[in-house]
């Protein structure tokens, strides 16, 4: 099983590390994040987090993944959407970039720092730091536009009742974009029909 491999790669003062930091996160409760403990390997944390208001991410709950390193908290983990989401910090496989996980780490800032430094980039994304050189563009030139995207991405892979099944959806998500296509095919039909009534 390669969960519980991982965990022997891992230096056991690291695994105390994170099962104390994981721990104090399940019970403390932040606002709009909810940690996911899985026993059988400390190393795969796993959030969800809720789309801040007053951001295109509204309503949304977004799955976050944070793979530790073996030497961890020495060196940063990886962080990644497992939720599909239109934001300049954001790659196509979903790594998230951002300074905290990289240049600007420091060993003491922990599990909860990483949660809501991710927060914060739903409310502040950082278009010089763009994964997504799309988003990141239009984050800067047509905001609305942007904001636009955004929303219906959210829409598609993140509404409310995802959780828990936030990966099924987007096998969902397929489904709902090719009825959204046959939608406007049939929509096309029409209005071509129309028009040449009228001719």
């Amino acid at each position: 099983m390669m969960m519980s491999q991982n965990m022997e790669n891992v230096a056991p003062h690291v695994i105390k590390t994170v099962a104390r930091q994981i721990h104090t996160l399940a019970q403390e409760k932040m606002e709009g994040i909810s940690v996911e403990v899985n026993e059988d390997d400390l190393t795969d944390v796993q959030a969800v987090i809720d789309g801040p208001p007053g951001t295109p991410y509204q309503g949304g709950q977004f799955r976050i993944k944070l793979v530790l390193s073996k030497d961890f908290p020495a060196s940063p983990p990886k962080g990644f959407f497992l939720t599909k989401i239109f934001h300049p910090n954001v790659g196509p496989g979903g790594e998230i970039c951002v300074n905290t996980l990289k240049k600007d780490w420091k060993p003491d800032m922990g599990i909860r720092h990483i949660l809501l430094v991710i927060k914060c980039l739903l409310v502040v994304p950082n278009p010089e730091s763009a994964l997504n050189e799309e988003a990141g563009k239009l984050l800067l030139e047509e905001y609305d536009e942007y904001s636009k995207r955004a929303k219906i991405f959210t829409d598609i892979h993140a509404t409310k009742g995802a959780k828990g099944e936030l990966s099924r959806k987007r096998g969902e998500a397929g489904e709902e974009k090719e009825k959204e296509k046959k939608g406007k095919m049939d929509k096309l039909a029409k209005d071509k029909k129309r028009t040449l009534k009228r001719l």
